[in-house]
């Protein structure tokens, strides 16, 4: 499969905000994963699971640790899921505008032939920020198709977004991602860029971050 990786243009906007959507809410289930096989989950389900049969019926048993599951099931649906909402209505809605109107912001495309077809494959962007005399950019929205996956696209698209930086003589790349997407913070990490904090400030409530056991962990790379 013959890659290119090219600027946005505005007709690839269906095909971008489509795989943006799907790249961002296949976390979910992982996610999901993740919290349910935490030893604290595990006891909590299996406390319901008890309380439910003493006190009275094994249909308790099975209703209190039900309803366990599926309010975790819904904090990590609605994590990912308004984190997309909220973007679709904010800077996806206008990718031109809010990543092509600056000389030192770009957002990418990653296009291949598939059937005789154009497909987008990957895409990512980066914005430029200034704090006092300090000028670095911030990488955003790295989605990778699963058709790509391991196969080196991300880090190819990693790597225009750093050498973008480096030619505007930037200090430094700075990114967000979520603790679920180990594939990402491990491909962050082979680049270079090291975790310098983490905090839980998303579109979602704070009870859903906390009940969905998810941490943003905040990255960066000296250039």
């Amino acid at each position: 499969m013959k890659l290119v990786i090219r600027q946005y243009r505005p007709a690839d906007k269906d095909a971008v905000l489509s795989l943006f959507s799907m790249g961002i809410q296949e976390h979910i289930r992982p996610c999901f994963h993740n919290a349910m096989t935490k030893p604290l989950y595990l006891t909590v389900t299996l406390a319901l699971c008890v309380a439910g049969y003493l006190l009275g019926s094994l249909l308790g048993a099975v209703v209190l640790p039900g309803v366990w599951v599926g309010l975790v099931y819904y904090c990590c649906h609605e994590l990912y899921a308004s984190f997309v909402k909220e973007r679709l209505l904010t800077d996806m809605q206008d990718i031109s505008g809010n990543y092509l109107s600056r000389p030192d912001d770009c957002f990418w495309v990653a296009e291949a032939e598939v059937d005789g077809k154009e497909h987008i494959m990957g895409m990512v962007a980066v914005v430029a920020k200034q704090r006092g005399e300090e000028r670095y950019g911030e990488l955003f929205r790295m989605i990778i198709s699963p058709l790509c996956r391991r196969a080196g696209l991300g880090f190819r698209m990693a790597q225009i977004v750093l050498d973008f930086c480096r030619e505007r003589g930037f200090s430094r790349v700075v990114l967000e991602t979520s603790s679920t997407q180990t594939a990402a913070v491990a491909l962050y990490k082979k680049l270079g860029f090291t975790h310098i904090l983490s905090h839980t400030q998303t579109e979602a409530p704070l009870w859903v971050v906390t009940l969905a056991n998810v941490t943003v962990l905040r990255m960066e790379k000296q250039l």
